[in-house]
Order: C-alpha cells, then structure tokens, then sequence
C-alpha cells in the first residue's frame, strides 16, 4: 500500500518517523512536476507500506497552483504518468489530505476513486456533515465522476459522554450503512504514539486504540471486496458491445 502525505503539516510522515530533513523530495516536488513518484517514495516502518512525504513546500503549492492550466488536475496526471508501475506495485492508494478545501484538497479528490471521512465525535462535527456530501456531489458532478463516499469513521468516541453517543447517533442517521460499524476511543496511547514516530500499532498494539483500528482494518477489507464483487457481477451482466 502507499500512503501519500498530502498535508503540509506532515502529521502522517511524522507518525511513521519520517523526519523533517528526509521530506524532499515529496508529495510538493510530485505535484508539480519536479520529481518522479519512484524518488519521492520511502519505506515505511510497517511491511508493506510505503509513503510519500509532506514537507511545509506544500503549504505554497496553493498559490503555485493558481496560474497552472489544467490546476485541478494536476495529481491526477503525475499519478497516470507513473500509472503502470504504481498498479504493479499497490492495490491501494491512500492520500492523506488536510482538513480545508484548498487547491491540493481539491487536487486529491480529482484523483482518487472515493473518499473516507473520519469524523470526530464532537459537536462541531456536525457542522461539517452536509459541506462533505455537498463538496464530494459537486466534484462527482463537475470534475471527476467516479468519486464517491466510501465510508465515515468515528474518532475520538466517548461512550461515557452523553454528546459523544448524541453526535455518534446523528452522524449514522444522516449517513446510514456508511459509517463504519468500529468506532475509534479516545485513546491516551493513540496520542502518545507520534511523539515516539511510530503508528500505533507499533507503539502499542495491546491498547484499546489499535485493538480499534485493527477492527476497523478488518471492516475496511471487507467492504473493499464487497465493492468488488459488485463490480465484477454487474461487469458480468452487461451486454457486450
């Protein structure tokens, strides 16, 4: 699997012990042209995962992207550049975006095929629902048709707070199957893990917040090959031309 590192906060790479000096070239030089997907590519410290790393550079590429022609697209077409090898080598590419709508968002969504929302089991969460099936409608709509909501993730769940359960309820009312039936606590070794530059499940594969997402690992695999099964039945079933 590779993981590309699309937040100029570089929250993923630091999570995975990339460091600071070992960024560049990243996911900014890949977007724009200025390195290939082979050497902006690390290994990660988990078998079988590897990563393309954000440094702050990407932070500019909002305004860099501005005056680009085709600005939108731009991911999507360094990643069909390097297309062919990157189908031999992943099944499965992830792109970790940040939390605002920007240029490099946007970017990501044009070249992926579907979106995983985590959602953190607060209030202010809430606000947010209805902008993230507007935004992944009118990218659907206008720029990249086979973008759709995979699934939502609850984060940070308290079942001892009364709004944790509140907002956990709202959430799977308004987006039904979904979201994911594993939920992800607050978890005091979760947070401790970036520090020590190590996931989770490195850091602590006993506590509850990577019993957690080992849960929902298991979930995410079996909806993938769900999803697949319908494809292939409903390729199967279409009058050859």
């Amino acid at each position: 699997m590779l993981l590309i590192d699309f937040d100029p906060q570089g929250n993923a790479s630091t999570g995975l012990g990339i460091s600071r000096s070992e960024r560049s070239p990243g996911s900014y030089e890949f977007l724009l042209g200025l390195a290939s997907l082979a050497d902006c590519t690390r290994t990660a410290a988990i078998p079988g995962l590897w990563v393309v790393p954000a440094s702050g550079s990407l932070a500019g590429a909002e305004i860099e992207l501005i005056d680009m022609e085709r600005r939108e697209h731009r991911l999507a077409e360094a990643l069909a550049v390097d297309g062919a090898d990157a189908r031999r080598r992943w099944t499965t590419i992830l792109i970790d975006c940040p939390p605002s709508l920007g240029l490099v968002t946007l970017n990501a969504l044009v070249a992926v095929d579907a979106v995983l929302v985590p959602l953190q089991a607060e209030f202010l969460a809430l606000e947010g629902i209805g902008a993230i099936s507007n935004t992944v409608e009118r990218i659907s709509n206008n720029l990249n048709p086979k973008l759709h909501i995979f699934g939502v993730v609850m984060t940070m769940v308290d079942r001892r707070m009364t709004l944790s359960q509140q907002v956990e309820a709202d959430v799977r009312g308004h987006f039904g199957k979904l979201v994911f039936g594993t939920t992800i606590p607050r978890n005091v070794r979760i947070a401790e893990a970036p520090s020590h530059g190590l996931p989770v499940l490195l850091y602590d594969n006993a506590c509850a917040g990577s019993q957690a997402y080992i849960l929902l690992a298991s979930e995410f695999i079996g909806r993938r090959q769900a999803l697949n099964a319908q494809v292939t039945e409903h390729a199967a079933h279409e009058p050859a031309t």
